[in-house]
């Protein structure tokens, strides 16, 4: 049966108080810049966020660092500097370094935002400690598999990209990196590993992807694939970042607009009546509550495709429109972005007052993307 609670803010989203959002370029943008400005008010101040997990306060975790990659996108295209310096600030603040865990995709996302800063007021110095990073990976290639492991003998599985979520995390970092130096082995490294993992994680008769190796074989209580939408979303979040990072002539770019394609085909199929997407992306949206982070990278990863002509307007504007009318009615008056899953593995329950800073960053690339296309 499903929560009243949950039904009767989903009502209030649709209902008069968020009837319909602009569409014009400076009117999402404007929606973005107070997504933005609510989360950098409340960069420390956590008792806004249900479930504080151990990442949450590291500023170089990936938690924030999500957030200031969507900064990134936001500071293109405001002109207002203050998305532009905080980039900078948490660059100076951090000696520009990568998060401590050598190998995990985790701590190579704040990379991202320091390779943008390096040509935009941070110098060749922004680009010196993810350069180091990186460059100690590919030197090193963990010998571990893609399979999760509970044997402490086995190399960690965490170490390579074995979780969806990672393809989000790590390759654009390397792609962007390549385009940065004009040194081809991030990218090569990159597009190896991506291969794998997609090899190993996406499921060809739904063109999406098992979050990880534990869910292959899973099923839920009505005896459906478990598919997570925000794992999902970063994945096609992720190939959209890496796109941009890839030259037009790049002989891999068929590779990743391909995919960018079959994904959008398939999750274009499952977007709910109300605009969102369900936690798990097969479950019965009829008892399932809606979901904003998700929901945010699918509509930043169409939007994204349609501006460059990979997917055909007049089949996901409608889409990319009633996605976009779910996530400007999950965020608050105030700014603070609502309908966030709390930071897990798989789909979970959502509130209507739960926010974490990637919900606010998948509102912003939304955003981003969406004033990209510039409705009327």
């Amino acid at each position: 049966m499903r929560s009243l609670s949950w039904i009767a803010a989903l009502v209030m989203i649709v209902s008069s108080a968020h009837a319909e959002p602009p569409l014009q370029r400076a009117a999402v943008l404007a929606l973005a810049e107070k997504a933005a400005d609510w989360q950098l008010s409340h960069l420390t101040d956590t008792s806004q966020i249900r479930k504080v997990a151990r990442d949450t306060r590291d500023i170089r975790g990936w938690q924030q660092a999500t957030f200031y990659v969507a900064l990134t996108k936001l500071a293109d295209r405001s002109r207002k500097r203050r998305y532009r310096d905080a980039v900078l600030d948490l660059g100076r603040s951090t000696g520009w370094r990568l998060g401590d865990r050598p190998f995990h995709a985790d701590d190579h996302l704040v990379g991202s935002p320091f390779i943008w800063a390096a040509r935009n007021g941070g110098g060749r110095e922004a680009l010196a400690g993810v350069a180091a990073g990186l460059d100690f990976v590919v030197r090193h290639p963990s010998p571990a598999g893609l399979a999760m492991s509970e044997n402490p003998a086995d190399p960690d599985p965490d170490d390579r990209w074995s979780w969806a979520d990672a393809l989000f995390m790590a390759p654009p970092t390397y792609f962007e990196l390549t385009s940065a130096t004009g040194d081809p082995r991030y990218a090569n490294f990159a597009d190896r590993e991506f291969k794998a993992t997609t090899a190993f994680l996406l499921d060809p008769a739904e063109s999406l992807y098992f979050r990880d190796s534990r869910f292959l074989e899973l099923r839920d209580s009505a005896g459906e694939k478990i598919l997570w939408a925000r794992g999902n979303g970063w994945v096609f979040a992720g190939v959209a970042r890496i796109l941009q990072a890839l030259p037009a002539n790049d002989p891999r770019r068929p590779y990743y607009e391909e995919l960018l394609r079959s994904m959008a085909a398939r999750l274009k199929q499952l977007q709910r009546p109300d605009g969102f997407w369900s936690p798990s992306l097969l479950a019965n949206a009829a008892v399932s509550p809606p979901e904003s982070s998700g929901t945010g990278f699918i509509v930043y990863g169409m939007a994204y495709g349609v501006k460059a002509g990979l997917l055909a307007r007049k089949d996901y504007e409608p889409v990319i429109r009633s996605g976009w009318l779910a996530l400007h009615g999950a965020m608050s008056r105030e700014g603070k972005v609502g309908w966030v899953q709390q930071v897990g593995d798989r789909p979970d329950n959502v509130l209507a007052t739960d926010t974490q800073f990637y919900g606010s960053a998948a509102f912003i690339m939304a955003a981003c993307a969406v004033s990209d296309l510039d409705w009327r």
